[in-house]
């Protein structure tokens, strides 16, 4: 899809770097929360995978929105949304927080940031946070604020990220730890800068806070990013499986749960907190939990595109998955897929059969994640 091809209207948003991304070749995109998410760059994906391994890219990610909960009641209201126990965390913190409803199903799975202990903001996956937590908010009669603010992320990733971010906010930031984010000067504003991103290769993400200074800031991390062999580039779909990061609405919905979706370790049911999904969660552990999260390797020919269909795994000519994201592995030298598995098939060396789109079948073997 040419980027011209996306019909533009107020429904579906450009962002604050969106002139420069066009500017850089941006060659497709896709539309997450109302917003245009840039999903393609340079030759091809293979090219790119590699390039991120090994330098530095910027991604414009302003599609990750902010919801915004601040009042005498926010921590309370966010608590309640999630099962993570959040009562130990500190202001500058950033924790994944998985959001689920009264029957344990998956509303969202953002990263949490703390900015005060009253002011919070959900750094969202592609679905309706916003109106919820105000739904939520209301029902309970809490006071608290849920707005979305003027916040637009810019991730600077890959292994020569942190040379680059100090190049533009200042050797700070090379202090910063994993999931942590701390307030850096820059065109005499004060922003938001995290150590996180949506890849395994290490990076930033800057929380950028007016819509005005987006060029100002794609053109820093550019000219910091020359001598690093910066390029524009986006979330990618064959480090984001070799990693097993999952992404909302591919490899689970609203119709799963956190615990059959292999984030247990971000559920804390025996913790004494009030959390909305909390019984409904204890209640599948209780009864036993048989589907989890696995990878799978396929054999199947390199000429298969990327999965945009979900490929069915099989056992004994009986389906017992799906492949909802896969491509080809230029590392690994094979297809690798993510699939959420029953018991008695999640085991990591597991034998499975996967059909691919021209109904051929292909021998598979179960991993874990993320894969080696």
């Amino acid at each position: 899809m040419s980027p011209s091809s996306l019909q533009m209207s107020r429904r579906i948003r450009r962002t604050p770097y969106t002139r420069r991304v066009e500017q850089c070749g941006v060659r497709g995109y896709s539309v997450v929360n109302h917003m245009i998410l840039p999903k393609a760059f340079g030759p091809d994906v293979e090219d790119d995978y590699w390039h991120l391994r090994e330098n530095v890219q910027v991604w414009d990610v302003s599609t990750q929105r902010q919801v915004a909960l601040q009042g005498p009641n926010a921590a309370d209201l966010v608590q309640w949304m999630t099962p993570r126990d959040l009562t130990d965390m500190q202001v500058g913190q950033c924790r994944y927080a998985p959001l689920v409803d009264e029957h344990g199903c998956l509303i969202n799975d953002p990263v949490l940031l703390k900015l005060s202990p009253q002011h919070f903001w959900l750094s969202i996956a592609d679905s309706d946070v916003l109106l919820w937590a105000k739904g939520l908010a209301r029902g309970a009669n809490l006071d608290v604020c849920v707005t979305e603010p003027d916040v637009s992320p810019l991730a600077v990733q890959g292994p020569k990220a942190e040379e680059v971010v100090a190049g533009v906010f200042g050797d700070a930031v090379r202090a910063l730890k994993f999931f942590q984010f701390g307030w850096f000067p820059f065109a005499g504003t004060q922003q938001l800068v995290a150590r996180s991103g949506y890849s395994r290769q290490g990076g930033f993400e800057i929380y950028l806070h007016g819509a005005e200074y987006g060029e100002p800031l794609w053109d820093a991390i550019w000219d910091a990013g020359v001598a690093h062999n910066i390029r524009a580039g986006c979330p990618n779909l064959i480090e984001r499986i070799e990693g097993g990061l999952l992404s909302y609405g591919n490899e689970f919905t609203r119709d799963d749960n956190p615990i059959e979706c292999g984030l247990s370790a971000f559920c804390d049911l025996d913790a004494d907190i009030e959390t909305l999904g909390g019984p409904a969660l204890r209640a599948i552990v209780d009864r036993g939990v048989e589907r989890n999260m696995r990878g799978i390797q396929v054999a199947a020919p390199r000429q298969h595109s990327a999965v945009t269909q979900p490929w069915p795994v099989y056992s004994d000519d009986e389906q017992i998955g799906i492949i909802t994201s896969g491509i080809w592995s230029p590392r690994l030298k094979t297809h690798v897929g993510l699939s959420i598995l029953p018991r008695a098939y999640w085991e990591p060396g597991q034998s499975v059969v996967v059909m691919t789109p021209d109904g051929s079948q292909h021998d598979g073997i179960v991993s874990a994640l993320p894969f080696p």
